[in-house]
């Protein structure tokens, strides 16, 4: 959210130590340090020519105790643009903004592809794509605030941290990748709810896509952070309330011998939707703005917004493949383990429907929320401003192609999954941070690193991203 240009008139002071940024924002947090230790932080308006150095008063001895114990905890105040009064983004919504997100379609595809690999090897698969997940969303941000801080404004999407870390080259990948898949996505979304909205109401299939469409893009378009992040909160419950029910109904007939296999040369394959289904790190730029920019919250809600979908895929997994075990497991044909489980339990099918549609509802106000902020960057939009072109253009095109192709669900999970994120969310996240960190022509002040272990760390994600997306090449090529 853009920071009123009326909301202060003090001009900025900046200490020596805190080097100015090439284009210093418009709003600034001055830290004061106080005797008792406790920081204040002032938020000061800057006008060109009128940097003055507080360090001169200073000695060397105060700088160096000011800079190891004052910690920035937040970078910019949101300020209600017709109040002027500050409006700090709510901890709670943001966790369940990531865990709303991560909480979709990819969850009704998992025990699909981790049938053949079984329970015990694919939740290894699950806890190891979880923590890449994590560190390359925490990548995301580091590299988000860092660009916040250069380019001197709030709401910087991907396109601008692309362009600053790795040019025009960068840019281009970054657009197409992030584009495609979250096109991809939302066409997928669209059309499996529209299926179950057609189940539910008995109305057309178009009508249940622009239903959906119309219902939850005008949530993202007039709602406020507060109202969203209340909506979130409600689905998020009714997926935990429905989640719980059909583990309660489900799981009467688990077989806890089926949960020991564990087939890990299947693993490979099941990797690109596993990936998938813990996308969230389209919504990190927008997390770092509502947070104004405070690390530690940034963090926090990524680790605990995505570790609550961590423990759900895991039990979610176990009660579909311990119930369903006489599953057709051949290499051309993949059975949908959760088919079966409603033809053959009746009071499971209608719950099964209902946690579908919540998953896919949270997944998709992420995506719309990302998506529209990415356009709005694309297009010059100011920031903090609600315009209807960046959402139309995020709105239409899934809702077209749903209704061209109302069986394009797992297509397009399948492909985005496997030729998509691990480009953009794992590639493009760790070569970005290597160079915002190493390759020195930023002229910024380095915030704290939220990911540690340097460039090994950067090199092990590039490289296990790179690793699979060449193995599921290989193997396309193969079969075809």
């Amino acid at each position: 959210m853009a920071l009123s240009s009326s909301a202060c008139n003090a001009s900025l002071q900046v200490p020596k130590h805190l080097v100015p940024y090439k284009n210093p924002p418009v709003f600034w947090l001055q830290i004061c340090k106080r005797k008792s230790s406790s920081l204040s932080l002032k938020l000061s308006r800057y006008t060109p020519g009128s940097l003055k150095c507080l360090s001169e008063r200073q000695s060397a001895a105060e700088v160096e105790e000011q800079e190891e114990e004052s910690e920035i905890e937040r970078l910019f105040s949101n300020l209600n643009q017709a109040t002027l009064k500050r409006e700090p983004g709510s901890l709670t919504s943001a966790i369940f903004l990531v865990a709303g997100t991560t909480i979709g379609a990819g969850i009704l595809a998992i025990p699909a592809v981790t049938q053949e690999p079984g329970f015990l090897a694919s939740a290894v698969a699950c806890i190891l794509c979880w923590i890449f997940m994590v560190v390359t969303g925490l990548l995301i941000a580091e590299v988000n605030v860092n660009t916040m801080c250069e380019l001197g404004s709030g709401g910087v999407s991907l396109v601008s941290m692309a362009m600053r870390t790795l040019g025009t080259v960068g840019v281009q990948i970054a657009c197409w990748s992030y584009i495609f898949i979250h096109y991809a996505l939302l066409v997928a979304y669209v059309a499996r709810s529209s299926d179950i909205l057609t189940t539910f109401l008995g109305i057309p299939l178009w009508e249940g896509a622009a239903l959906f469409s119309i219902v939850l893009g005008g949530i993202c378009y007039f709602g406020s952070q507060r109202f969203i992040g209340a909506v979130n909160g409600v689905l998020v419950f009714g997926i935990i309330a429905s989640f719980a029910a059909l583990v309660v109904v489900a799981s009467g007939d688990l077989q806890w011998d089926a949960l020991l296999k564990a087939n890990f040369e299947a693993v490979p394959s099941s990797i690109p939707i596993i990936a998938l289904a813990f996308v969230y790190q389209n919504v990190v730029p927008v997390l770092c703005t509502n947070l104004e920019g405070n690390l530690s919250k940034v963090r926090t809600a990524i680790v605990f917004g995505t570790a609550i979908p961590l423990v759900l895929f895991l039990i979610w997994n176990a009660v579909i493949l311990g119930t369903i075990t006489n599953l057709d497991t051949g290499m051309d044909k993949i059975t949908d383990p959760l088919q079966q489980l409603q033809t053959s339990n009746g009071t499971v099918g209608p719950i099964v429907l209902v946690f579908s549609l919540l998953a896919i509802a949270t997944s998709y106000i992420g995506f719309v929320l990302g998506l529209s902020d990415f356009l709005a960057d694309l297009l010059k939009l100011p920031s903090g401003q609600n315009r209807p072109l960046p959402y139309l253009l995020t709105l239409i095109p899934p809702l077209a192609l749903s209704l061209l192709d109302p069986e394009i669900f797992f297509k397009a999970l399948d492909f985005a999954g496997t030729y998509g994120v691990l480009v953009l969310f794992g590639i493009l996240p760790s070569a970005m941070s290597w160079s915002d960190r190493y390759s020195g022509s930023s002229q910024s002040q380095k915030l704290p690193l939220l990911v540690p272990g340097g460039k090994l760390t950067l090199s092990l994600v590039i490289g296990g991203a790179g690793c699979v997306i060449l193995s599921e090449i290989i193997e396309n090529f193969g079969h075809s």
